[in-house]
């Protein structure tokens, strides 16, 4: 520095001389510069490190430099803990017990609190035992009354084909009252020649038709929907509904019955009133249905066909080649 505070000499001069710095050897002095560094000189300049030993020192300042949160060590030992009681878990296939006992811990808490299920009042099944009553509303020996959801039990009690409504409601401190409202057995629905017990709303109530032989029996696609209203229509004609083995919707448009003794009566698909009356009137009039007949077709308004069975209609034709045969009585005696 000068007597003015400043600079002898510029700073970039002053690198420059460091840079080339002599060198003793062998007695005599000589500058090293960058051409040295590639001749194998023992007094050359050191190289500059390599891009992953920069890499390296990097990485290593930043974790010096680190400063870990307090609990850090407490947290990794849990960390640690946990990973091992996973591992034992899974490797000693108690992953579904574990599971089971972490689900019913709240469960557990809420029991030991003295808010448990002692006691379960349950009115209105008869298709539907108890045990699967309780299943679906989520009642067991470790639920607790406080934690127990009434919605989703009601939910999951209405799922079930032959319970239309439900009730479910909490009677603390240790109290529960279930009731249902189930379906009555309607009909048996035969459709892709599977048969069903239905309700009249047209569910689906049972798939074992066992006990229910003696209900009307419908067939075809939709009449499970259809069905409460056509055999309402048929319980004001006793006289037929009696004789009906089933009722069989055909196209999902109009309804052919299928009698005990083999006939099939087709009706149109309106004004089926109009044609059970005079099937009716037919058949207190003619006795139609006791004929040897396989068919009559009512779908006509202004006509009734019917067509013979196949003996019934050899015989007809016969006696209709007999009477052929006859010669016709000449009038006024012979000549």
């Amino acid at each position: 520095m000068d007597g003015r505070r400043r600079l002898a000499q510029s700073l970039k001069r002053i690198e420059q001389r460091r840079r080339t710095k002599p060198v003793a050897r062998t007695g005599a002095l000589r500058h090293v510069g960058a051409s040295d560094r590639f001749h194998g000189d023992p007094t050359r300049v050191a190289k500059r490190p390599s891009r992953i030993t920069r890499f390296m020192r990097r990485w290593v300042a930043l974790v010096e430099r680190f400063n870990p949160p307090r609990f850090t060590g407490l947290v990794g030992s849990l960390l640690l803990i946990s990973a091992s009681i996973g591992y034992g878990v899974v490797k000693g296939d108690h992953v579904a017990m574990t599971a089971e006992l972490l689900r019913d811990a709240p469960n557990a808490v809420a029991n030991a609190a003295g808010l448990h299920i002692a006691a379960v009042s349950l009115s209105g099944e008869k298709h539907v035992s108890r045990a699967e009553i309780f299943a679906a509303a989520g009642v067991n020996e470790h639920a607790s009354l406080l934690l127990l959801n009434v919605d989703k039990a009601r939910d999951q009690l209405k799922a079930i084909p032959w319970i239309a409504d439900a009730m479910v409601r909490k009677l603390y401190p240790d109290r529960l009252q279930i009731a249902v409202t189930e379906r009555s057995a309607f009909a048996l629905w035969q459709r892709a020649g599977k048969v069903s017990v239905i309700s009249a709303d047209g569910t689906v109530v049972s798939e074992a038709p066992g006990q229910f032989l003696a209900l009307p029996f419908v067939v075809g696609r939709g009449a499970d929907t259809r069905a409460r209203d056509f055999l309402t229509l048929l319980d004001r004609y006793p006289a037929i509904r009696d004789q009906v083995r089933a009722s069989i919707l055909v196209a999902e448009r109009r309804w052919n019955l299928r009698l005990k003794n083999g006939i099939d009566v087709r009706l149109p698909e309106n004004d089926i009133e109009q044609a059970l009356d005079r099937l009716v009137e037919l058949d207190r009039d003619k006795g139609l249905l006791t004929r040897d007949i396989t068919t009559v077709d009512l779908r006509l308004p202004d006509r009734v066909t019917v067509r013979l069975s196949q003996d019934a209609s050899q015989a007809r034709e016969d006696a209709l080649k007999e009477k052929d045969k006859k010669p016709a009585k000449r009038k006024g005696g012979d000549a």
